[in-house]
């Protein structure tokens, strides 16, 4: 799960500057916006360089099956242009996914081994013939592609990563949604036995779930990842498959999805139904709608340290800006 949490009123003060202390557990916000907050909060990843990538951080061992489908073929059409590329030390030790724990700098570590085959997605709802995919249909159903993709969090922090995958409008015509289907519902997997986040944060309405109208899933920026670096999923970023939409805030990209829903109706969304005066449903990258309780004007580069001004859709505004009228939440 690509997200920040919002604990319970019990858990944090009201007066605190975010509601995520194991992401500002360096420091404290030295003030409530602008470059310097983003400078304290941030921990300077890209320093930490040396050694050789450990398979812990990077390989998803489940998947061994499907390593000759890795690497695939990058696609032209999808750069970074001035950007670099986050190295896959720092991308694989930083990550959001409380269904282990809330400290990003151990997701990696307690994620590894985690059991993803086999894995099974229910299909269900607005669909001519609901389905069971399994982990053949996602890795080898579809040609796969490697695509170079900005990350925005909605913690202001940012990265650039490979992702490997095929769009998601191929998975979404191969469900054979109704022509009344408008919306589509993803759900990750629930499992408190072995994600013990979903255990000791119980407040939290698990299994994480999310959703993207139906012409956004088909967009052609919107993707169905199953690798990352040349290599599948680890479990950190989501295997053994997740979405990707890379002009919306982090938490829209749901991880390990185990079922998707089609609906003629917006569907909830995890944050949006628990904190719906500071998550929308759209939630796309946009600079001048700053967080009720702080600006999204910069954001900083975990890779290189960079501080920049933040891009409309995350700059895929030429890609996606046809699909808003301009005032989404």
């Amino acid at each position: 799960m690509a997200n920040i949490r919002i604990p319970p009123s019990w858990q944090i003060a009201a007066s605190e500057a975010t509601p995520e202390p194991a992401f500002w557990n360096r420091r404290r916000l030295i003030q409530a916006l602008g470059l310097g907050a983003i400078a304290a909060a941030v921990p300077r990843l890209a320093a930490d360089k040396g050694g050789k990538l450990g398979e812990k951080e990077m390989l998803a061992p489940a998947l061994g099956r499907f390593g000759r489908h890795f690497p695939a073929r990058r696609s032209a059409a999808y750069d970074l242009g001035k950007l670099e590329l986050t190295p896959e030390r720092v991308a694989a030790r930083y990550n959001n996914f409380y269904e282990f724990t809330t400290n990003k700098e151990k997701v990696w570590e307690m994620a590894y081994g985690y059991p993803v085959d086999p894995w099974k997605v229910k299909v269900k709802g607005l669909v001519a013939k609901p389905k069971t995919l399994g982990l053949d249909d996602l890795l080898t159903g579809f040609p796969l592609e490697e695509r170079l993709y900005r990350f925005r969090c909605v913690e202001r922090w940012s990265m650039q990563v490979p992702w490997t995958g095929f769009p998601l409008a191929k998975l979404i015509d191969a469900c054979e949604p109704l022509g009344s289907a408008k919306y589509v519902r993803f759900v990750s997997v629930q499992d408190p036995k072995g994600l013990p986040g979903q255990k000791t944060q119980g407040w939290y309405p698990w299994p994480y779930f999310e959703g993207l109208r139906l012409d956004e899933a088909r967009n052609e920026m919107a993707l169905a990842a199953v690798g990352i670096y040349g290599h599948a999923l680890p479990m950190q970023h989501g295997a053994p498959w997740r979405v990707v939409t890379p002009w919306k805030y982090g938490y829209k990209s749901a991880k390990s999805i185990v079922e998707i829903e089609f609906t003629d109706k917006e569907p909830g969304t995890f944050w949006n139904d628990l904190y719906p005066s500071e998550y929308g449903f759209y939630s796309n990258v946009d600079p001048g709608k700053p967080h009720p309780r702080w600006s999204q004007r910069m954001e900083q580069d975990i890779g290189t340290g960079e501080n920049r001004e933040t891009l409309l859709y995350n700059g895929y505004a030429a890609q996606v800006g046809k699909l808003y009228r301009g005032d989404e939440v």
